[in-house]
């Protein structure tokens, strides 16, 4: 059964975020269940979600991100308003952060902390050899990374 797609691809939250996704070394964008997801042999990120429950009590959050957060990060990103525990996902560890939290726009996200999380969730999956490469090449959560600093259109 074909899942239908559940994002806009000009979508600009999903335009900064698969420009930092996408520049972490063989990271791929595959669109898998209606999302965009980001792989680099595994998935590491994934654009869109919802909790889990009947649709009476089901929240969806179509700008939200999802990563495999790093061991010990887990208990204080949960205490941020903006992250939730996805369905499917959250009982493998991975939690949801609303990029649109409270209407915020993509100028009103810190990407610099997005690029983090997506660091901390790529270094869990991807393999050391391409962690190797991210160190040796800094990768985009790297401080002076241009697609990390303020006012870089997106």
């Amino acid at each position: 059964m074909t899942h239908p797609i559940m994002f806009d691809d000009a979508d600009p939250f999903l335009g900064r975020l698969r420009r930092l996704a996408l520049a972490f070394p063989d990271a791929e964008e595959h669109v898998a269940h209606g999302r965009p997801t980001f792989r680099a042999g595994k998935t590491f990120a994934i654009f869109g979600s919802s909790t889990k429950g009947s649709a009476t009590v089901r929240v969806r959050y179509p700008r939200g991100l999802l990563v495999l957060p790093a061991p010990g990060e887990r208990t204080a990103l949960l205490e941020d308003p903006r992250a939730f525990v996805p369905a499917y996902h959250g009982p493998a560890g991975w939690l949801g952060l609303d990029l649109a939290h409270d209407g915020a726009g993509p100028a009103d996200v810190d990407w610099q902390e997005v690029a983090e999380l997506l660091d901390d969730s790529y270094r869990q999956v991807a393999g050391p050899r391409r962690v190797a490469r991210l160190d040796a090449d800094g990768g985009p959560a790297a401080p002076g990374q241009a697609v990390s600093q303020p006012g870089v259109a997106g």
